[in-house]
């Protein structure tokens, strides 16, 4: 496998991800039996891991979703958050789920907010804890509800940095422009 500057790092991420869902259909369990060892390598070059890409695929094969475009989204927003800002080194802090807000918790009205922007940030700088996915089945249904996709929302957090404020506008915007408004979680 070649390194994370190659521009076909899409078509190799696609192929052990495929592998991944194969291995798990077939009963497998848990990131090292459904993420091949030769994969690590290539994972770690773009900023990913294996836990990552078993939570993917384990929501792909129980729930269906999110689909592999979905996931090469997300992979790609970390991964040139990862080779940009962190010029490819990983960051040494884990942030365990006790430390993020109550998925209870508010802003602007929206229940999960505040949860879901320090996902975000976590997994930007690469630093959830194995037990935490960003893009989960708690995630999806609150960015259908403000009809944002996960990689949208990932690129909002980064560009917004640590004002709340412009994430909360950017939310508030897509929802009064989509043609099914939605409706703050109460």
């Amino acid at each position: 496998m070649t390194t994370a500057s190659s521009q076909d790092w899409i078509s190799q991420f696609r192929e052990i991800y495929e592998q991944a869902v194969q291995r798990f259909e077939q009963g497998r369990r848990g990131p090292e039996q459904v993420v091949g060892r030769e994969a690590l390598a290539f994972l770690d070059s773009i900023g990913t891991s294996a836990q990552e890409l078993y939570d993917f695929v384990e929501d792909w094969v129980e729930d269906g979703e999110p689909d592999f475009e979905a996931v090469a989204a997300m992979t790609d927003v970390r991964r040139t958050y990862f080779l940009t800002v962190q010029e490819g080194k990983r960051s040494d802090t884990m942030i365990p789920s006790a430390a993020l807000p109550s998925g209870y918790a508010k802003m602007g009205g929206y229940r999960w907010l505040p949860r879901i922007i320090a996902k975000a940030r976590a997994k930007l700088r690469g630093e959830l804890a194995p037990d935490i996915m960003f893009g989960c089945g708690a995630d999806r249904p609150f960015l259908r509800s403000v009809n944002m996709e996960p990689a949208e929302f990932l690129r909002t957090v980064w560009h917004a940095g640590m004002d709340d404020r412009l994430i909360l506008d950017a939310v508030q915007k897509k929802v009064a422009t989509s043609s099914t408004s939605a409706t703050p979680a109460g």
